[in-house]
Formats: C-alpha cells, sequence, structure tokens
C-alpha cells in the first residue's frame, strides 16, 4: 500500500496467529529513508478484511454511554476483571460486533449480556460522533463506536460468559470524579465520564448536538 505521497512503507504482511476473535501479524516496514524493519499490529479483523489492505474504516466493537432512565444523574458503569492487568478496572460496558449486527444492535445485546440491563438507543444528536474511532493505532487497527442511550431494569450475571467477572454499578457525579481520581479505569470510559460530568439531567445527551 502507498500513501498518498507515493512512499512505499511496507512490503509483505504476515499472518502469526490463528485465533477467533484477535490475530497477530508482522509487518516488512519501511522507515521513511526506505530501511526495514519488523513491525507488529494486532487486529480483529479477518486477514481478506485488513484495513491497510481495503482502505476500508469498519466497526469491530462498541462502547456504550447508558445513562439511568429512572434517575438520569446516573450513570452505568462496570467494575471487571482484566487478565492482561491481574486486575480490576472500572469501565463503560462494551464489546464486539457480531457479523450482520449493527452498533446498536450489538449495544442492546451487549449490555444484557454483560448487566441484565435492558438498553434503549438514542438516535439523535450529529451521527459523525457514532462513527467508528480508532482505539491505538500505533498496535492495533481496531475500532470503536460510542452508542448512547438509556439503561432500565434489573441487575443479572445469567446472561455472561464464564469468563467475565463483572460487578454493576450506578454511579452519580460525585463518584464519577472520585474514580477518575483515584481508581483504574480505561480511557474511553474516562473521556465518557468527563462527559457526563458536564451533563445536564434534563439533556442528558445535548452534548451530542455539535
Amino acid at each position: 500500500m502507498e500513501e498518498k505521497n507515493g512512499t512505499k512503507k511496507y512490503t509483505v504482511v504476515r499472518k502469526l496467529t490463528d485465533n477467533q476473535f484477535l490475530n497477530l501479524y508482522e509487518m516488512d516496514a519501511l522507515t521513511n529513508t526506505g530501511e526495514a524493519f519488523h513491525y507488529y499490529f494486532a487486529t480483529r479483523n479477518k486477514q481478506d478484511a485488513l484495513p491497510l489492505y481495503t482502505g476500508n474504516l469498519c466497526s469491530n466493537g462498541i462502547v456504550i454511554y447508558p445513562i439511568w432512565q429512572e434517575d438520569t444523574e446516573n450513570i452505568v458503569m462496570i467494575r471487571q476483571y482484566r487478565y492482561p492487568l491481574d486486575a480490576w478496572i472500572y469501565e463503560l460496558p462494551a464489546g464486539l460486533i457480531d457479523e450482520g449486527e449493527t452498533a446498536s444492535q450489538a449495544a442492546v445485546r451487549e449490555m444484557k449480556e454483560e448487566t441484565g440491563f435492558d438498553f434503549t438507543p438514542y438516535e439523535g444528536g450529529n451521527p459523525a460522533l457514532r462513527r467508528p474511532f480508532f482505539l491505538g493505532a500505533g498496535m492495533t487497527d481496531e475500532t470503536s463506536t460510542s452508542v448512547f442511550g438509556y439503561a432500565s431494569g434489573a441487575v443479572s450475571g445469567k446472561f455472561r460468559e464464564d469468563t467475565e467477572s463483572i460487578e454493576v454499578l450506578l454511579v452519580d457525579k460525585e463518584e464519577a470524579r472520585r474514580i477518575l481520581r483515584e481508581e483504574r479505569i480505561s480511557l474511553r470510559g474516562a473521556f465518557l465520564l468527563m462527559e457526563f460530568l458536564k451533563m445536564d439531567g434534563e439533556d442528558p445527551f445535548a452534548f451530542l448536538d455539535i
């Protein structure tokens, strides 16, 4: 693949693993002066659908911004054990988009699986804020789409996979500030919590009207 200026940046890409959800690739990359070096990246995309081949921006997963419908001064968060950290981390509910699903459909499914809550997506605001964004292009081509909406119902763990250790939380603004100050939290969770802190409960998605 070549950049717009015509400088070729790699020669060969090799798949190193064969996993259902995530794979490692090795790239014979080139510096700006043409010197070869090895570059590694992880991807959730199928080999023939790698963005470096297709140039397409597809959505791999979703992160959910779930305002509690019964009291809009609260947001649903989870505290989840993460194997790479051997630790619990504060997050917003999230997950992968299954083949044939839309981002909103994935959010409804993932919310039920992780928390037991029902989820009603909010479809207003600027659509540009619901397109895929890259998570960390230095190591992966993975993208995530934010889905905003209302959560309701009762907490349940019966839909979770055995690998998922999750505590479901209703977080108000005081607790959100404490989490941002003191706890381990995902970056996308932290930035969306910052928006939550500025939110007016009477119009919780006004920040999407940009």
